[in-house]
């Protein structure tokens, strides 16, 4: 008998169909896909939903990466993905399936990742997590766009599509063209960049930037680079640096660093030989901040408070204060902070920066300096919160081109510091940042 005669055997109800199958786990793809939903459908942060999610899915820390490196190239191209989309649905699918499919098309047209994995992988993700009614869909969408490739983003505005309307309109206070540059420091990948310990020497493969950061390319391990162990860097972007620098604290001088964590610009105050008190109200950033501050040895006081009440034993000469904030200047890093943020947060943000505000006039000496900053593009949480500061009695103290020579552009005509993503383009951007410095009158 040919094995083509032989009788068949009859099929057990649903166990060899393959909607019913089981899928290979792939932690990547299921830690990225929660992640997207979380944004998505939640308005929840990457980070908190990669955290959950990883440990969901005991996703190693390469598995982890991968994955924050595709939920995050996903939402740098959110709005070109959905317009790619929509010309091969007939009807809405549920968001959870959009989501998966924009997972797949983003690894076909931006991650080049081989068609037969982004479509078997995305087709297995939906069988995975009881969307299999919805694998043909996929597996024919996909294949379409892996036929079409790069064509399919002919003609699209990628920036205008990448930006919600809302920030794009926002940013057009800053300056003809500057939107469309920010979007585009914005699609890529952020580099990684650290800031060396004075006197630490600049690990292998690095580029020392204008403002003394060393940059490395996007996807770096910072934990694998020599010195990481003995406290020789940190990790901050080189914007970044900026506000701790032009606050130009002395050795001697007793400094607040309000809102400190990760510890970055504590490290940079405490390098100058200064006195400084740290000062951290969120559990979760103060375990951080205590982290790095102990792996780069330095003798900081660290004191876990909400600053807007806390009061100090004495007055400062000198205050940074990074108020917490849309953080839409980070979206080079954090591309969630686009879809998850909305423009009636800024009513909480900015009464809350001003709260700040005033403690931190009431913690100073007469004379004393305060910078203002925040990792925000808006308008509402850097000039008007100037203005606001001005407003409280605080005298403007104008930066000056002296001050930054390698970043002239940066500095507006009130002397305030505005970077944004599109500054620096030819050597791989920087986040965005608001900065105003002040010095309380003497009596």
């Amino acid at each position: 008998m040919t094995a083509e005669s032989r009788p068949r055997k009859p099929r057990q109800r649903g166990a060899s169909r393959p909607g019913n199958a089981p899928q290979p786990a792939d932690p990547t793809r299921d830690v990225a896909f929660d992640i997207l939903c979380g944004v998505v459908e939640h308005r929840r942060m990457l980070e908190n939903s990669l955290s959950r999610s990883a440990a969901e899915h005991e996703a190693p820390p390469r598995d982890r990466a991968a994955a924050h490196r595709l939920a995050a190239a996903t939402l740098r191209h959110m709005g070109t993905l959905r317009m790619v989309l929509e010309p091969f649905l007939r009807k809405e699918p549920p968001e959870p399936v959009r989501v998966a499919l924009m997972m797949g098309c983003a690894q076909l047209l931006f991650l080049e990742t081989p068609p037969h994995a982004a479509v078997g992988t995305t087709v297995s993700l939906l069988r995975r997590r009881k969307l299999a009614p919805f694998a043909g869909l996929a597996n024919a969408v996909l294949r379409k766009v892996a036929d079409q490739g790069p064509a399919l983003l002919e003609g699209l505005d990628q920036a205008r599509l990448d930006i919600p309307a809302w920030l794009w309109s926002s940013w057009s206070t800053l300056g003809k063209g500057v939107p469309r540059a920010i979007a585009r420091g914005i699609s890529q990948e952020a580099p990684l960049d650290i800031t060396l310990r004075p006197g630490a020497p600049v690990p292998e493969g690095g580029e020392v930037l204008p403002n003394g950061s060393v940059r490395f390319p996007a996807g770096t391990r910072v934990t694998e680079l020599p010195g990481y162990e003995e406290g020789a860097f940190w990790v901050q972007d080189a914007a970044a640096t900026l506000p701790a620098r032009l606050l130009n604290a002395q050795p001697g001088e007793s400094v607040a660093d309000l809102c400190a964590a990760p510890g970055g610009k504590t490290a940079q105050l405490a390098a100058t030989g200064a006195s400084v008190t740290a000062v951290e109200q969120n559990a979760n950033r103060m375990t951080r901040l205590r982290e790095n501050l102990t792996r780069l040895s330095y003798p900081v006081e660290i004191v876990q408070a909400d600053a807007a009440t806390w009061k100090p034993d004495a007055l400062f000469d000198a205050i940074l204060l990074d108020a917490p904030c849309s953080a839409t200047g980070t979206a080079r890093r954090h591309p969630d902070v686009l879809w998850v943020k909305r423009p009636r947060d800024l009513t909480a943000l900015t009464a809350g920066q001003d709260r700040l505000l005033a403690a931190a006039k009431a913690m100073l000496k007469p004379g004393g300096r305060l910078i203002y900053a925040v990792c925000s593009l808006q308008e509402e949480e850097g000039p008007a919160r100037a203005r606001a500061a001005a407003a409280m009695g605080l005298e403007p103290s104008p930066f000056t081109p002296e001050e930054l020579p390698f970043l002239t552009e940066a500095l507006t005509p009130e002397g305030w510091l505005r970077t944004h993503p599109g500054l620096w383009a030819d050597k791989g951007g920087m986040d965005g940042f608001f900065a105003a410095r002040f010095t309380l009158p003497k009596a």
